[in-house]
């Protein structure tokens, strides 16, 4: 069971890598990163309602709480990644990302969610190291990278770290279709109240429309589906840690549809990550 719950993380992590990537696509088609958000949610907040009309939840108020805090962790995590990305790279902006296993294990620590342990440090030290070399995050600020794209990456990183503590606790009360539900509602009004609403109604008279739904759908629908149902089957520090797969997939993405080039030391990297992983889930099974 443990396995298999890691296994369902670690496909949602690819499907959000491959989203890194489409978002950094329609970003070089000149749309802007939170009308890119707006749609990714609110696309998957439509492939989730479907999911809940089949499997209908009952509410109560801490349920509602908790996935409305889940639900900013998602318009955080959303936003502030594809500024980031703007800001910088695909690369660099997911691996700022995925500072969230820090935040989460010191959450976990501060709350007495979860106990330390030698094996799961010497796991985030390996994947930190990884990540460090795949995006060479050393060289950034000869690579341009500017301190909004530094600080929004950390943000999408605290974000993603609150999506699971919401989502965790929404789920002593409630199935994960209602929780999402509410989630994703909560996203879609937070972004409308931001983005440049002309644009977004432009997107329906654009060929680019395809892609925005194809974003959505990689990117929320069937990704949070598999993450949420593979995140109730293992431990929050251990589901932010293999999700990290998602770089590597990022990074794949830039390499093979943005010509973005990896160096020897960016496929070492790469290698210490599926490596780590690979370890991390047969420990877990």
């Amino acid at each position: 069971m443990r396995f298999g719950g890691l296994g369902l993380v670690i496909l949602a992590a690819i499907l959000w890598g491959l989203a890194g990537g489409l978002g950094g696509f329609l970003m070089d088609k000149g749309w802007d990163p939170l009308v890119i958000s707006f749609y990714r949610g609110a696309v998957g907040f439509v492939c989730i309602l479907i999911w809940f009309l089949f499997q209908p939840t009952r509410w109560n108020k801490p349920l509602l709480l908790w996935s409305i805090v889940a639900g900013i962790g998602v318009a955080g995590n959303f936003v502030f990644y594809f500024i980031s990305i703007s800001e910088g790279s695909i690369a660099v902006a997911a691996t700022l990302m995925y500072t969230a296993p820090i935040f989460v294990l010191l959450i976990s620590f501060i709350f007495r969610l979860e106990q330390a342990s030698l094996f799961k440090w010497l796991a985030i030290a390996f994947v930190m190291l990884g990540v460090v070399l795949l995006t060479e995050v050393y060289s950034i600020g000869s690579d341009g990278i500017t301190i909004l794209g530094l600080v929004t990456g950390l943000g999408a990183g605290l974000s993603y770290a609150l999506f699971i503590f919401g989502f965790k606790y929404a789920s002593r009360h409630g199935q994960p279709q209602g929780i999402l539900t509410i989630a994703f509602l909560a996203f879609t009004i937070i972004t409308l109240l931001f983005i440049d609403h002309g644009e977004a109604v432009s997107v329906f008279n654009s060929p680019d429309l395809f892609w925005m739904i194809l974003l959505g759908i990689f990117g929320a629908g069937l990704s949070f589906f598999l993450y949420v149902v593979g995140l109730k089957r293992t431990s929050p520090t251990s589901a932010s840690i293999v999700a990290m797969v998602e770089p590597v997939t990022a990074s794949l993405f830039g390499f093979m549809i943005l010509s973005e080039l990896l160096t020897m030391t960016q496929l070492g990297g790469m290698g210490i990550i599926l490596v780590t992983v690979t370890i991390l889930s047969v420990k877990q099974s």
